[in-house]
């Protein structure tokens, strides 16, 4: 209650008392207004004092309230200056883990460096010292028809790659990335003997602007998230689609539409390799990716229109249709286990599989494109053992509906391998790992050829 309500209180309980002790008597009336008076004056004074300390305590009060919300805002400000600074040393650190700025456009880099001990024979003749073919599996490749070789080993670090990245501010939401990615397989340089140096070749250079993407990457053919893990360059050749060229691509969600570079290859009479080089329309990929809990799968359609001109065999200018369907995925088996795997069927595909097993298509006797039908595919199991500790085993076939009487009988028909390795990573950035293959080569006319390898790398990922 507060003091005024107090005095208030206390004034009309004297007055009460003065009234009940009061005698009736009209002698008495002069000296009972007096002492009334005194009482009114003694309560006046006493509600004066009163109503000073009031005023005294709500200034106290009043300070105490302003000095209390002044600490208040104080110590708001100095937590938004700490959250502010912690900002401030966190950004860096976020800027450093993706790279560097140079104005408004962060640069990063990343790759490997990669160390390959290859030893492999092969059943059905030599594989010449420098062949590309010692150094990862080409289905298409393997020797036939000829004597067993012996074991032949190649150290080799020209897996080795680097990639460059650029990520800019533009502004009003927009973003503006590029990639760049070297490696040095598959180019001539020194020899074994004395230098062992190669040449950097351009694995893809492409910009990306939101949703599009304009440049040399992985065709939208093709799932690289299912690929399996193995030390040979692809791995399980045979089944499946690699194949990287210029693009213009749009993506929105999981939905991928692209126009993609043209080459047709044709088989020539005889069995040899034509590039045509005519071609007028690009490949046309549709993709659509889905992505839960259980893992991921992807479907992709492919329209090719293959050409050849007079130039090319002097039977004049013909065209015909190329398309396929490809579905591949991989899917979680427990925690930290998976499935992976791709099937892919069409006509005039060639190029696109096992990389280049057979061509797009054949001649046939008018000097018109007569398109080679395929299918190929491949599965993949993935264990972890443990937490440094893990293996896959993967299998791989495609085969070639080829038109015997137009391309001859030294064309492949056929094409399988297995692999199965075992790596470990004493840290996290360090894989080492043994890996054993076997791949086998089957022609039309009959005659096969095989090829065992073994493959130990050290790889170091940056």
């Amino acid at each position: 209650m507060a003091l005024k309500d107090i005095g208030k209180h206390t004034r009309a309980a004297l007055l009460a008392a003065t009234c009940l002790t009061a005698t009736p008597a009209a002698a008495q009336d002069a000296g009972i207004e007096e002492r009334l008076d005194r009482l009114e004056a003694l309560v006046a004074s006493l509600l004066e004092r009163m109503d000073a300390e009031q005023g005294r305590m709500d200034a106290r009060q009043a300070e105490t309230l302003a000095a209390t919300e002044q600490a208040l805002a104080e110590t708001r400000a100095l937590q938004e200056r700490q959250v502010q600074l912690a900002a401030q040393i966190d950004e860096p650190k976020k800027q450093e883990d993706k790279g560097f700025r140079v104005g408004n456009t962060t640069i990063a880099y990343a790759g490997y460096v990669k160390l390959d001990a290859i030893s492999q024979r092969t059943s059905g003749g030599q594989v010449g010292t420098g062949s590309i073919v010692r150094d990862f599996l080409i289905p298409g490749a393997i020797p036939v028809g000829g004597p067993a070789s012996g074991w032949d080993s190649d150290f080799s670090a020209r897996q080795s790659r680097l990639i460059f990245k650029t990520a800019t501010d533009v502004g009003n939401g927009h973003e503006l990335n590029s990639q760049i990615e070297l490696d040095f397989m598959v180019t001539p340089g020194g020899d074994e003997r004395v230098s062992n140096s190669y040449q950097p070749r351009l694995r893809q250079a492409f910009i990306t602007y939101d949703n599009w993407l304009f440049g040399q990457t992985w065709s939208t053919f093709q799932n690289v998230g299912a690929l399996p893990e193995s030390l040979d360059f692809v791995g399980t050749t045979p089944g499946t689609v690699f194949e990287r060229q210029p693009m213009i691509r749009y993506t929105r969600g999981g939905l991928m539409i692209a126009a993609e570079q043209a080459e047709t290859t044709v088989t020539a009479p005889g069995g040899a390799r034509v590039l045509a080089g005519d071609d007028t329309l690009p490949d046309f990929v549709l993709r659509y990716n889905l992505a839960r809990d259980w893992g991921s799968f992807s479907a992709a359609g492919i329209v090719r229109n293959l050409r050849i001109t007079d130039d090319d065999f002097g039977t004049g200018t013909d065209s015909a249709l190329g398309y396929g369907v490809s579905l591949s995925g991989k899917v979680k088996l427990g925690d930290k286990d998976d499935l992976r795997f791709m099937g892919t069927v069409g006509d005039g595909l060639g190029r696109y599989i096992g990389l280049n097993i057979v061509n797009d298509a054949a001649l046939d006797l008018d000097g018109d494109l007569d398109p080679i039908f395929t299918y190929s595919g491949f599965a993949a199991y993935r264990h972890v053992w443990s937490d440094k500790w893990r293996s896959t085993i993967a299998g791989s076939y495609f085969k070639a509906d080829n038109p015997v009487l137009l391309t001859g009988g030294t064309v492949t028909d056929e094409s399988w391998n297995v692999l199965a390795n075992l790596i470990f990573s004493p840290v996290r950035p360090v894989d080492i790992g043994i890996e054993y293959m076997y791949a086998e080569r089957s022609l039309e006319n009959g005659l096969s050829g095989n090829l065992q390898k073994i493959q130990v790398s050290t790889k170091y990922s940056f």
